[in-house]
């Protein structure tokens, strides 16, 4: 039977089972689409790694004697839409049998299942052989639940797998080292140069160009310096256990202006590519931390662990269990623009500066950046969580909608009203100073509220509190917080109000 099977951008996973044994009546198609380029504006970056890594891919399985159509992003029979191209394919080469791997994206999966329905021929979908976890399992974990804690969901996936795990306890007498994951990184402890890789992208800038789209960012180099292959993927995975693992769980939320990745492991655009599965990297972690145990600190390993058993895991889950209405979700009724230097890093605000210049230049920017800069202030600022989405969606390298929306719409802006955290994520300018160098060279004064040269941050959030009052006055994690609200006196709540009005509304002045 002539059987068509699709592979989209994100599953390039080399040793899915589809892979193990050539078959003469099995053509594998890949397409290069602005389908897929411009639903949202997307980094330059982002766009060359994809297209970089599908063709490398599509040459992969070509050298192991599958069959292979590739359609480039200005070939002539692109049609530019994936069902479309399909639909021609399928009539072309007299294909009696479609099949496709469960997509990660809403969006692609309801396309999917549509044309699947309108096909007259056999149609089959199989399991992207990636994560620890099927895409309904959250749903129903947390079934009959009020709350969907991440931690439960945690503890459970490490009992489940034995990771980290003595018997049925937690290795190190404790489920979470996360306050050991908090030190502000001060030069003392040297940082390796980061791995880099020299795939030559110039071809592929060129295809982009020729068909051009629009993107945002820049790129300052041919040479793309993330890892396209799942070779590459293994080797900047064993420079991570040998070289920043041993620091990771100290520096994980820590920000500084001289260093853009510090002990971070740079491996998410390849996972989410599925390159390299979270099984390969766990295994490795763990593998190398039992020879090096002597050597590596419990809290290194768990706080890494967590974020690919936990974190990652979970919020493919929470998407799935709560799509498509959680796109929807804007709970704290936020209907501000998000400010101009989102797109070019043009503000005195150092923080804001650094995360996003970083996010410009390199696709990038690590959890805390986006969680607690750029997505603190647009949440304090009260920002349409629909540009929010879109602006995270497309700047970053490794953003793809399940894992993008539910980290930006639920963590980082609350629009969902607690489902995913149990509190709102901001700050004022004293997190940041506390986690970073930033504050130590900026134009503002982290310790003052409403002087001319006032953090914004400050009053910014004692504004937002006041503000969001009704929505999150009885959340009980936030009570510290809003008796200290009420103990300012009302003259100088005034005062911070009328300058975080100013901040909002005048956003580009800052």
């Amino acid at each position: 039977m002539k059987t068509l099977r699709l592979i989209l951008g994100d599953q390039l996973n080399i040793k899915h089972s589809w892979f193990k044994q050539t078959n003469d009546d099995v053509v594998y198609c890949l397409f290069e689409m602005k389908q897929e380029t411009d639903y949202v504006k997307h980094h330059i970056q982002k766009v060359i790694s994809f297209f970089a890594a599908m063709r490398q891919f599509s040459q992969d399985l070509k050298n192991k004697g599958h069959q292979v159509i590739y359609l480039k992003i200005n070939d002539k029979k692109n049609t530019q839409k994936l069902t479309n191209n399909l639909s021609v394919l399928i009539k072309d080469n007299h294909i009696e049998c479609f099949e496709y791997i469960f997509p990660d994206e809403y969006r692609l999966d309801k396309q999917l299942v549509d044309f699947c329905k309108s096909l007259q021929i056999k149609t089959d979908v199989v399991s992207a052989e990636h994560f620890y976890t099927n895409r309904n399992d959250l749903g129903t974990f947390f079934k009959g639940k009020k709350q969907y804690l991440m931690e439960n969901f945690y503890r459970d996936m490490r009992k489940k797998h034995d990771i980290l795990m003595i018997g049925d306890q937690p290795e190190g007498g404790k489920w979470n080292f996360d306050k050991s994951n908090r030190n502000k990184w001060k030069g003392d402890i040297k940082i390796p140069a980061f791995k880099s890789f020299k795939n030559d992208t110039t071809q592929v800038l060129k295809d982009i160009e020729k068909a051009e789209i629009e993107t945002i960012g820049i790129i300052k180099t041919k040479n793309f310096e993330y890892p396209i292959t799942r070779v590459q993927a293994l080797e900047q995975l064993k420079y991570f256990c040998e070289y920043l693992l041993i620091h990771f769980g100290d520096y994980q939320d820590a920000m500084h202006t001289d260093e853009n990745y510090l002990f971070h492991s740079r491996l998410s655009f390849a996972m989410n590519l599925k390159l390299i599965s979270p099984k390969d990297i766990v295994i490795s972690v763990m593998n190398y931390y039992k020879k090096q145990n002597d050597n590596i600190d419990i809290s290194q390993v768990e706080g890494f662990i967590r974020q690919i058993i936990g974190w990652r895991e979970y919020m493919r889950g929470m998407y799935w269990a709560l799509m498509p209405e959680y796109k929807e979700k804007n709970e704290l009724k936020n209907h501000n623009k998000l400010p101009d230097f989102y797109w070019t890093g043009k503000t005195k605000m150092n923080c804001l500066k650094h995360a996003i210049t970083n996010s410009i230049e390199n696709s990038y920017a690590h959890h805390i950046q986006r969680l607690m800069v750029t997505g603190n202030y647009a949440l304090l600022t009260q920002t349409n969580p629909e540009e929010v989405d879109a602006w995270y969606l497309g700047i970053y390298i490794d953003a793809i909608e399940w894992v993008q929306l539910t980290n930006t719409r639920g963590m980082s802006q609350f629009a969902d009203g607690g489902k995913i955290a149990t509190k709102p994520y901001v700050s004022s300018g004293s997190y940041i100073n506390k986690m970073s160098n930033y504050c130590s060279n900026c134009h503002y004064n982290k310790n003052t509220k409403t002087e001319k040269d006032a953090c914004p941050f400050n009053s910014l959030y004692w504004n937002f509190l006041d503000d969001k009052r009704e929505q999150l006055g009885t959340n009980f994690r936030m009570g510290i917080m809003y008796n200290l609200l009420d103990k300012i006196d009302k003259k100088e709540l005034q005062n911070i109000k009328e300058k975080a009005k100013h901040i909002i509304e005048n956003p580009n002045e800052y």
